[in-house]
């Protein structure tokens, strides 16, 4: 009781003394200027690379790119592996998340092989996602042709999170994108981040997710939107912040990315650069690519700064891209917070008798608990609209082997833990892949970016594969007659009805709970 109380005593004062050393060590952290960064553009005489002999010998229509779909983590990592082996000039690079892990480092490593051909390398990555990699880009940042940026820094190098306490209103917002680019010619786009989770190599947690690899104009409209993330005032070249890394540090990055390549741990994904055959046969004209219209979808980085012009967000580019659902609607989103007013349009859009059929994380294989409360709080208004909901089981396996299985599954990601994907399907016609959720961070916070394609194959693909499947990998959720909510599993042997989140253990149903009361639903 006496400790009790002494706690009680002192939370105030830990409290105070909390945001006093966080204000202390942001007033002498702030960022540095940005006078005598120099801006750059993408290179655009890559025409006679490997990559762009093979774009251009493709027999498409005008206005058309190809595209080819990819879920397997093994065939994602190997893919990005020899995308920058093959690139000849340049190599950019855009992402969320890089994780100071086996191949996070050894994908670093691939950076560093083709820089040191004379690959310009740009990689521009959110600084909320590159915890533990500090040293590894100050040491790359020393080779003549890599350049790091980091995007919405935060001023507090040692103690980040700290900057949600003294800057919240800026930090809080994110760069989401997802994208790599290799000679402006080939490039991949999806909501894959990159790090043992996404690539199958993390032992507890893994993301089922799909990436895009597309040649042809819409490359161009990639580069482009690089650039203008790369040229925002909020890409900070890493170098401006204090580093003892030196030409010695990169000499010795390079010896131990060397070792982790000859690792036991590292053979599994060395072995699949090996065997995988996706770029030499894009290069030598043999990859079955779609030739559609594609478009690319991006919020500008002023999102970052809340300084969007009217439907310039890429939200407003989604809805008029895909022109309009008439009579069916798949929505595949690994974090599904509509809010309210999301909630009103789908509701109102369902009880006009458009079929809307949304796929989500169960409790059981969400990686974001309040996440899953913010989706919670939508889910009976939703049901008796008619809106169908789906959530994915923790242990999704498939056993159907199918050449038409294998080749739509790549549109919402392989089975997996937790389901990361997301996609969006119009009238079987349009198909949207990107880093764009259904959320209300998505919608209002981070910058995001996506592919819009106008294809019946891939869009009706990803629908037949519901049809299909769905019922065998996820719960389906109703109302009971007295207005309760249910889970529904079939199995072989009849139909299983949950009347609690299935498989969630007591403690996160009542975190659930607990965080639904909280006014947090605009941050998920």
């Amino acid at each position: 009781m006496i400790s009790r109380q002494i706690f009680k005593a002192w939370l105030p004062l830990a409290f105070l003394l909390m945001v006093v050393l966080s204000v202390s060590l942001t007033a002498c952290s702030a960022l540095p200027s940005l006078a005598g960064r120099t801006a750059s553009t993408y290179i655009q005489e890559t025409g006679d690379t490997r990559l762009g002999r093979a774009a251009a010998s493709a027999n498409a229509a005008p206005g058309t790119s190809g595209v080819f779909a990819l879920s397997a983590p093994m065939d994602a990592f190997a893919v990005r592996v020899l995308l920058m082996r093959t690139a000849e000039r340049s190599l950019d690079i855009q992402y969320y998340i890089w994780h100071a892990d086996i191949t996070g480092r050894l994908l670093l490593d691939e950076v560093l092989r083709a820089a040191n051909r004379g690959v310009r390398v740009r990689l521009l990555l959110d600084d909320n996602g590159i915890s533990g990699l500090d040293a590894d880009l100050a040491s790359l940042g020393q080779h003549p042709n890599i350049e790091v940026r980091v995007f919405n820094p935060f001023a507090q190098r040692r103690f980040k999170a700290l900057g949600y306490l003294t800057d919240f209103g800026r930090v809080n917002h994110r760069m989401h994108n997802k994208s790599l680019t290799a000679d402006a010619q080939a490039t991949l786009v999806g909501g894959r981040n990159i790090g043992d989770a996404y690539f199958g190599a993390d032992p507890i947690l893994d993301f089922a997710d799909v990436d895009l690899l597309a040649v042809g104009p819409v490359t161009k409209e990639v580069s482009t939107a690089f650039d203008a993330y790369w040229n925002s005032e909020l890409a900070y070249p890493f170098d401006l912040f204090p580093s003892p890394a030196t030409k010695q540090a990169l000499e010795s990055l390079a010896a131990r990315y060397a070792e982790l390549n000859g690792a036991a741990e590292s053979q599994s994904y060395v072995e699949a650069v090996r065997q995988a055959e996706v770029v030499e046969r894009l290069v030598n004209q043999k990859l079955p690519l779609a030739w559609v219209p594609v478009q690319l979808v991006y919020d500008p980085p002023a999102k970052a700064q809340r300084a969007l012009e009217k439907n310039e967000a890429l939200i407003d580019q989604l809805v008029t891209a895909l022109g309009g659902a008439q009579s069916q609607l798949d929505i595949v989103s690994p974090y599904f917070v509509p809010g309210q007013a999301g909630t009103d349009v789908l509701v109102q859009e369902a009880q006009r008798g458009l079929k809307i059929r949304v796929v989500t994380n169960s409790l059981a294989s969400t990686d974001v608990i309040a996440v899953h409360a913010g989706y919670a709080k939508r889910r009976q208004a939703l049901l008796k609209a008619g809106v169908r909901l789906f959530e994915i089981k923790p242990d999704a396996q498939t056993s159907n082997s199918s050449e038409e299985f294998k080749v739509h599954k790549k549109l919402i990601g392989s089975s997996a833990a937790s389901l990361h994907g997301k996609t969006y399907a119009v009238d079987r016609r349009s198909i949207f892949i990107g880093s764009f959720n259904l959320d209300l961070r998505s919608i209002e916070l981070n910058t995001e970016m996506g592919l819009v394609v106008e294809s019946a194959t891939l869009a009706g693909g990803l629908s037949d594969l519901l049809d299909k499947e769905l019922s065998k990998h996820a719960y389906e959720v109703r109302l009971t007659s007295s207005g309760a909510l249910e889970w529904i599993e079939q199995t072989e042997t009849g139909d299983i009805h949950y009347s609690s989140e299935p498989k969630a253990g007591v403690l996160s149903r009542l975190g659930v709970v607990v965080m639904s009361w909280l006014p947090i639903e605009g941050l998920l």
